[in-house]
């Protein structure tokens, strides 16, 4: 379950492929915080300095610390997962391109909108974008299998 607080009012449930179409758009935003780098880094192991060390990452490209890229791309996964298509969604691919770095204190919208539909197959190919401030920071394709009326 989403915590409210950290994400807003974001609509949940499900869209059955019965009911998508092309265009069709769902978002959430979410600031990150240090504790979300924290949890990140406990799940996936990943405690690379440039996320938590103020010295360290100062001296990198990016000048300063910076989220790791696959948090940022999990905000993709929760619009999916929780709105578009939503409930009952099975990831089937996706791919990324990280644009620019996400800071600890900025604000993520992640937008995921529907692309292509394969109806007869269920497969949906949405456009996935994540923003700071308007300016994307990761770009990329999702390939799901949305869930159907008539399996419920």
């Amino acid at each position: 379950m989403l915590d409210a607080e950290a994400f807003g009012d974001i609509k949940r449930g499900t869209i059955v492929i019965e009911d998508l179409s092309v265009g069709l758009s769902r978002s959430l935003r979410k600031v990150i915080e240090d504790a979300d780098l924290e949890m990140f880094a406990r799940i996936s192991g990943d405690r690379n300095p440039v996320h938590f060390d103020d010295d360290y990452a100062r001296d990198t490209i990016f000048g300063g610390r910076i989220a790791h890229g696959m948090l940022t791309a999990s905000l993709i996964s929760a619009v999916i997962g929780e709105q578009l298509p939503g409930h009952g969604t099975i990831y089937l691919k996706q791919n990324l391109s990280f644009l620019a770095p996400v800071r600890p204190g900025d604000i993520v919208e992640a937008v995921v909108t529907v692309a292509d539909i394969d109806y007869g197959k269920r497969r949906v190919t949405l456009a996935c974008v994540c923003s700071v401030e308007g300016k994307p920071v990761l770009k990329g394709e999702a390939m799901v299998l949305a869930p159907s009326a008539k399996f419920d």
